[in-house]
């Protein structure tokens, strides 16, 4: 039976962790969280007796250490991420180190802090004759990005675009999004720490968000999307719901 769990503890709303990720939480010996990111609330879901290891203050080794020595004397491991740590999650490395001692591990997803900032926001990111593309990425910062991924090249395609890691960086990204393609006027909406109490909502276009953002104060841990989808001028309705088109489900009149 596997000992290790990774679970997705969500955007930050401790209620948006899912059923599953709460009852394996509940059950843990042993939790190791990512404290820089997380939402301490999420830890209240703990039993009183579980032992606790914020990971922002450890090494992989640290935390590969302290799984498998508790997996090996049967405990059960809970490794919390915030949001779904399926990216930037920096969880690959974990599984790999997991699976060269053979200690067995499955994984809980969570919701991103990308859909908790489109739901804070009220909009959805892909609409018909606008944007069928959602592109996840983030600029080049203390650690390097492959240089066919860069800001400035995937603008080209116009897509939907949801950025993470970038406020700190926002003045260069606006200038990458504009030599990529997107128009001064394309709607730019940042969203700080999505779901959690604190949340601010910061909405503008490429011409005028990196002095909104300032003002706001906003200079990390926040979501940069960019796309004609949050103000568009007009769009087709989707073919899912049209009377006049036959679905699987449905015949069209």
């Amino acid at each position: 039976m596997s000992k290790v769990v990774f679970i997705g503890a969500g955007p930050g709303d401790p209620e948006l962790i899912t059923v599953k990720g709460k009852k394996w939480l509940e059950k843990a010996d042993v939790v190791i969280y990512a404290g820089s990111l997380l939402n301490p609330e999420i830890l209240k879901y703990c039993k009183p007796d579980a032992k606790l290891y914020d990971s922002a203050k450890m090494s992989l080794p640290e935390v590969l250490k302290v799984i498998v020595e508790a997996a090996k004397a049967g405990k059960l491991v809970a490794r919390v991420h915030d949001g779904d740590p399926s990216f930037y999650g920096a969880i690959q490395e974990q599984m790999d180190g997991l699976d060269k001692e053979k200690i067995g591990y499955f994984r809980i997803p969570g919701v991103s802090c990308l859909q908790g900032g489109a739901a804070s926001l009220n909009r959805e990111l892909t609409l018909p004759t606008i944007s069928q593309t959602i592109i996840i990425t983030r600029p080049e910062g203390r650690t390097p990005v492959p240089e066919s991924e860069s800001i400035s090249k995937l603008a080209a395609h116009q897509a939907t675009m949801v950025i993470f890691l970038g406020t700190p960086h926002i003045a260069r990204v606006v200038e990458d999004l504009k030599k990529g393609g997107y128009p001064a006027d394309t709607p730019v909406s940042v969203v700080y720490k999505a779901t959690w109490p604190e949340q601010k909502i910061v909405l503008g276009t490429l011409s005028d968000i990196v002095a909104k953002v300032k003002v706001a104060g906003i200079t990390e841990t926040a979501l940069i999307y960019v796309g004609r989808v949050f103000n568009p001028s007009a769009y087709e309705l989707s073919k899912l719901y049209d009377p006049a088109f036959t679905t699987g489900f449905r015949k069209g009149v």
